[in-house]
């Protein structure tokens, strides 16, 4: 098959560029693919990191930069970039409203010269959500042909918003592009962790929906044995989360590197980690779950949105039962009393082989052809 992929890819940061990147390498191992991305992704005044780019990141598939997310005159552009490389199948990316407008119009022109269409969504209904938000994502959707959903709860969404929509489900392959793991010693020294300590890990970017607040409210009331890494460039004001820390009486076992983390920094923090907690208010799914398990190291997951599929409780780590800082501790307390955490690492080097590039790949290529 030919598909025309549109989408972020490096030097843009983020998982959303990585996953696409992979995906977009595996595809060419049995088709044809042509790789589309922005020239601009975010204007930057709407921009809340410090970067949109990783400027030791490398693009792999040579992208063709097309599509202005704010400039409608390189939608149509876009659109016909895409359709002259004759593909069977467009596949697209979404993640959030704001680019409904851009990737919807490209959608509905492709489809008018005969694409089929499949987007990969990422979020149907965004974590902080505005007025316009469904409306936006509703009239994206109406300009598909299917949908690749990640999560149970993403299909749902999508199905709420457009019923009788084709949407085919796929979890989201282990990235395996940051290297092999770390001896735990090696990596705790890299930190300047205690070797014999209980090390949790906060990772990715930091956003008020990812209940921080709430891990931080969970890990004062535990004993000195334990340790919390938080990893991860901050979306918003940080300051609360500093205030929370400079009162907590386990201050000097917080370690925060509240910055963005490049990849070769990765394997040290995941394999320095006993857990990675995603203590979350909300969420769809986490591509840090494809990271923990990628290097082995067990989940302890609220129960919200698509993380429980991801998590599964009692192998591959623990679903607390609520969202509060009491049950997150509760949860952190009974991973490390009451469970095996080299069989929890067994079942997670099981999993890995299911949760594999080329899986997802042939079976979103065998969907596509049902369109």
């Amino acid at each position: 098959m030919r598909f025309a992929f549109l989408s972020a890819f490096p030097p843009f940061r983020g998982g959303i560029a990585q996953f696409s990147s992979a995906l977009v390498q595996e595809l060419r191992k049995a088709h044809a693919v042509e790789a589309f991305t922005f020239t601009r992704q975010y204007p930057g005044i709407l921009f809340p990191g410090t970067s949109q780019y990783d400027p030791a990141a490398k693009d792999p598939v040579g992208a063709r930069r097309v599509l202005d997310s704010i400039g409608p005159f390189s939608w149509g552009r876009t659109a016909r970039a895409m359709a002259a490389t004759r593909p069977d199948v467009a596949v697209l990316r979404y993640w959030m409203p704001f680019f409904a407008p851009a990737l919807g119009t490209v959608a509905g022109r492709l489809r008018k010269r005969g694409v089929k269409v499949l987007s990969i969504v990422d979020n149907a209904v965004p974590h902080e959500p505005r007025f316009f938000d469904r409306p936006f994502t509703r009239w994206f959707l109406r300009r598909n042909d299917g949908f690749i959903a990640l999560t149970e709860a993403v299909r749902a969404d999508i199905l709420a918003l457009h019923p009788g929509a084709r949407v085919h489900l796929l979890p989201h392959p282990l990235y395996d592009h940051f290297g092999q793991a770390l001896p735990q010693a090696e990596a705790r020294a890299r930190l300047g962790l205690p070797a014999d300590a209980r090390v949790l890990l906060f990772f990715g970017l930091i956003r008020d929906y990812k209940g921080l607040d709430l891990l931080l409210d969970a890990f004062a009331t535990l004993d000195p044995r334990y340790h919390l890494v938080i990893a991860g460039e901050p979306y918003g004001d940080f300051a609360p989360y500093q205030q929370r820390i400079d009162a907590s009486p386990l201050k000097a076992n917080i370690h925060v590197h509240a910055r963005y983390i490049a990849d070769a920094e990765v394997p040290a923090f995941f394999s320095a980690a006993d857990a990675v907690v995603l203590p979350y208010k909300s969420a769809t799914q986490s591509g840090i779950t494809a990271i923990a398990y990628h290097f082995g190291a067990p989940l302890i997951a609220t129960d919200t949105g698509g993380l429980k599929e991801a998590v599964h409780h009692g192998r591959t780590g623990l679903v607390v039962p609520e969202v509060s800082a009491e049950a997150i501790a509760a949860a952190v307390r009974a991973f490390f009393e009451a469970h095996d955490a080299a069989a929890l690492r067994a079942n997670i080097a099981t999993l890995r082989q299911e949760l594999s590039w080329e899986r997802f790949a042939t079976s979103l290529a065998d969907f596509a052809r049902t369109l």
